[in-house]
Order: C-alpha cells, then structure tokens, then sequence
C-alpha cells in the first residue's frame, strides 16, 4: 500500500485565474519530478499572503489579489518547468528521445549532389565523415590554417554513441574517454553543495583528431576563409578571401556562431523581404568561457587521475557570478574551464572581441583567476601553470536558436543555426546529430533538382528543429546554474513567508527577496 504508480507529464498553463477561481500547484504548472512539492507550498503561501491583504471581498480586490499571486509565481513556474524538464531527461539516462543513426535505407542516385561543408569542427567532420562512407562528392573548406585541440570537456551521451560504433571509431573513443556519474559541486570554501546526476562519456578535445581520421587529407583545405556566397542554375559558387572559387550543388554552413555561410544567406533573404523578423535580433549575450587542457607535473598529488574507471567531474561556484568547473580525463590529465556572467553593458563592449575561440589576451583572466581554489585541491594556478598557453582559449558565450536553417541550396548545422550555452556539455552532440540527419537526408535524395534538394532540408529541419530549442533552454538553465546567475538567484532568493505571523530571520548570508503585501509585513523582513 505504500507503493504507487503515476504517468508524469508537464505543461505551464497560462491561465491561473478567473473570476473567483484560481490554482496552485500541479492544476496551473505541472513539472517533472524534482521540485512540484516545493513549487506547490511557495504557490500556497504566496496566495494566502495574497488573500490576507484583499481589503474587501469584492470582485476588483479578488482580481487584485489574484493578478499579484499570478505576478509572483507565473516566472518561477516557466522557470523551474525548463530546468525539470531537462534534468529528468539527463537523469534518465536518454536525454532526448531522437537518437539519430545512419541509416542508409536507400539506393544513392546516379545524380549524387557534391556537397561543400564550410568548416571543419565536430559538426562538418562527421558529415565529411559520413558522406565519405556513403561515397557522396564532398570537401571541406576550414578557415583556420592548422588544427589544434583548442576547447575543454566534451559530453557525449547514448543518442550519439552508436553513430561512432556505425562509423568504426567507438574503440578509439573509449580510449580518451572515461564514463562519468555526477558532478560534484562546492561554494568558494570548498564546502559540499551537493551532486547533479549524470551518465556521459568525457572526452577530451582529440575527438576532431578521430573524426579526421575518417576523412582523406585532400578532402580538407585550411586557411580558407569565405565571404560571400551566390546561387546560379542550380550551382552555388562560393569565394574565398584568398581570391579561390568553388562550386557545388550543396553546401553546408557549418562554420559557427559567426557563420559566413548564414550570413550571405540571411542577406539574401533580407533583399527579398522575407527574413523572419526573430532571425534579424542579436544573440542573447553574457558570457565568458575561458577553457584549457592540463597536465599536471605532479600527477600524484591528484589521485583523481589514476582513476581509470570514471571521470571525477567538480564545479566551484564564486560568489561573484563565475565558477570554475575541472574534470579527469585519461593521460593524467584535466579539462577546465573558468566561467564569468557579465552585466549587460560590460557584456555588449566584450561582444565582438572574444566571439571565437583563440589562445588571445588569456593573460589577464588568468592572473585574475589564479588564486581560485581547485576543488581536487591547491588553486588554479597550479592547473594554469600545467596548461601550454596554445591550449587555452577564451570565447565570448552567447544563446540563439534560429528560426531559418535553409535557403535555396544553402543549409546550416551545428552552431551556425543554434548557438547554445556551454551547460550540460551538448553543443557538440546537437551538432554531429545534425548532421548525421542531414547526412541521411541527402543520400535520400533522388536527384538533384530544386524541389528535391528543398524537400530534403524540409525534413532535416523538421527532425532537428524541436531538440536544438529544448537544447538550448536546458543548457542555458544549467549554464545559469553553474554561473550563479541572476535568475537562478531569484529562485532560491524568492523565499515566501506567512506575512501575517511573526516573519523569521533569513538563514543564509545573502539578500532574499522582499515580499509584495502591507506596507508594515516589508518592514518586518529581515535582510542578512
């Protein structure tokens, strides 16, 4: 009798009240397990506050009473509903329901398109990689002019692993990869703040290294950086600053969050009017990523890394909106990354100097950083000091998720369509998801006609579209999490009392936020 059963869904309503009804709880937000109780005793003691303050009884006070509840809890709920959502999924150990594989059901026509992929990170070099197996004419065109293991810890859950066990590399994968169980996650004392569940593989950034392997080295030309793009009869054109053309019946903008690929396309479609006006607003800004690759000297001192059965994954959270987040992976070595959310205006002058990965003006953050504490222990100095400098990059992190991922001939991947807070670790997954579905979509192909190659994207943008927008609000709540952001903030500082009993003192060293209600119950709140 103590055992039970129940089928859990979650929505947000909008509506919470009408007339002289209203909800609470699991009847106006229903979440995934993890914070419904709590959610439904906030709600309960907002509302009585709310009812103890109507002046009347009637109609007007009732809807004001109402309107104010509404006001105080509708945000948290949205709020809390996200992060639910995407901690369930991560918890359950199969984060999202599309797993993608290659699946090659059909014949390739005699037509194959030749397929351009503009840029070689993890998205472009598992579409070379795959199109490759598949025998479809492609190159890849890369604006660096050499490869290096620039970025930290990569996260790569089941939906992607079997495409690696399709392709013949998922032995090598587990040779730089250690499975992890939870991060473990400290306040700047070191004191234990708790464990967020999960089941991954860490993989060190040599990932590119085994997806290139699958690509023949002529297939991939360095230090080309395009700009501009057009499309004649069928054929796309495109040109490079070193004064190079090349053509094809495909391509693939899987250049970034600074896609040169978008950005010709979107010019295009501005020209014509039919831009959607959401695609025409700036990213979502306020981060700083700074990431490395350590190998510690004294490798001894961390028995973390003689660990060869999982990656000890740990996150310490400043006070000051940064954290710094270190992870094992195997050769004795670690991946970190220190996180910093600036304030709106300092974030806007960062904007357009740290948007891509690179070795540049790492210095200053490093000195600024370097007496943080380590949560394997000592401070991160000492995990500086152990990282070659043309290791470590700093990136100015922003969020969007595009609404047009295609025009014409031109379609986009990765981050060039839906650029994604670091949280979680899925950037890289939703990009070579992309484009293993990409990839199935043009061997389906059966020829190379307009209507064809617009059917095509048609279904890749169909089948991606969805999980790239349940990505990126999941990351952004666990980015938000892990930076001490202002939102996260105001969910554990939003701390309702009874505002009719004697109000209790705060038992924490930050502000909570005042309560609506009389003018006399604010007075009596106390700040710490």
């Amino acid at each position: 009798n103590l055992i039970s059963k129940v089928f859990l869904e979650e929505k947000v309503f909008q509506t919470w009240y009408h007339g002289r009804s209203v909800l609470i709880g699991d009847a106006c937000h229903k979440v995934l397990p993890g914070a419904g109780a709590v959610m439904a005793m906030k709600d309960a003691a907002v509302l009585a506050n709310c009812i103890y303050n109507m002046r009347d009884k009637s109609d007007r006070s009732i809807k004001i009473a109402f309107a104010s509840y509404y006001r105080q809890r509708y945000p948290e709920a949205d709020e809390t509903v996200k992060g639910s959502a995407f901690l369930t999924k991560v918890m359950s150990g199969q984060p999202y329901q599309h797993s993608p594989k290659e699946t090659m059901s059909e014949p390739v026509s005699d037509s194959t398109p030749t397929v351009l992929i503009v840029g070689a990170g993890l998205g472009g070099l598992m579409l070379g990689a795959i199109l490759e197996n598949a025998n479809i004419s492609y190159h890849i065109l890369e604006q660096a002019t050499e490869f290096r293991p620039l970025g930290s810890i990569i996260s790569l859950t089941g939906d992607i692993l079997l495409v690696f066990e399709q392709l013949g590399i998922y032995d090598e994968l587990k040779n730089i990869s250690l499975p992890t169980v939870a991060m473990d996650m400290f306040d700047i004392k070191l004191n234990a703040l708790g464990s967020l569940p999960a089941k991954h593989l860490n993989i060190a950034p040599k990932l590119s290294d085994i997806l290139r392997q699958k690509v023949p080295a002529h297939k991939i030309s360095l230090g080309k950086k395009v700009t501009r793009t057009e499309e004649h009869d069928g054929r796309v054109t495109v040109y490079c600053s070193d004064n190079t053309e090349y053509g094809c019946s495909i391509l693939v903008g899987a250049d970034g969050a600074y896609s040169a690929v978008r950005q010709s396309m979107y010019k295009k479609l501005q020209e014509e009017g039919t831009l959607p006006l959401c695609d025409k607003d700036a990213f979502s800004i306020g981060y700083i990523n700074m990431v490395g690759i350590s190998t510690p000297p004294n490798p001894e001192k961390y028995p973390q890394l003689s660990d060869k059965t999982r990656s000890h994954s740990r996150l310490v959270m400043g006070d000051n909106n940064y954290s710094c987040y270190v992870a094992s992976v195997p050769n004795n070595q670690f991946c970190w990354a220190i996180q910093i959310q600036l304030p709106d205006g300092k974030a806007k002058d960062e904007h357009f100097a740290n948007s891509e990965w690179g070795p540049e003006s790492v210095e200053p953050m490093l000195k600024q950083y370097q007496d943080f504490p380590c949560a394997f222990g000592g401070t991160m100095k000492e995990i500086f000091d152990s990282t070659p400098k043309n290791l470590i990059s700093k990136v100015f992190l922003e969020e969007k998720v595009f609404q047009t991922w295609y025009h014409g001939r031109s379609v986009l991947i990765g981050d060039a369509c839906h650029k994604v807070l670091p949280g979680g670790g899925r950037g890289a997954v939703v990009a070579m998801k992309d484009a293993v579905v990409l990839a199935n979509c043009i061997y389906n192909l059966r020829d190379k006609t307009d209507d064809s190659i617009r059917a095509a994207f048609a279904s890749y943008y169909r089948q991606r579209h969805l999980e790239a927008n349940e990505i990126a609000k999941g990351s952004a709540f666990l980015t938000n999490i892990m930076s001490g952001h202002k939102e996260i903030n105001r969910l554990l500082t939003n701390r309702p009392q009874i505002n009719w009993l004697p109000l209790r003192e705060n038992r924490g060293s930050g502000e909570v936020l005042p309560q609506e209600g009389r003018e006399e119950a604010e007075k009596k709140v106390l700040v710490i």
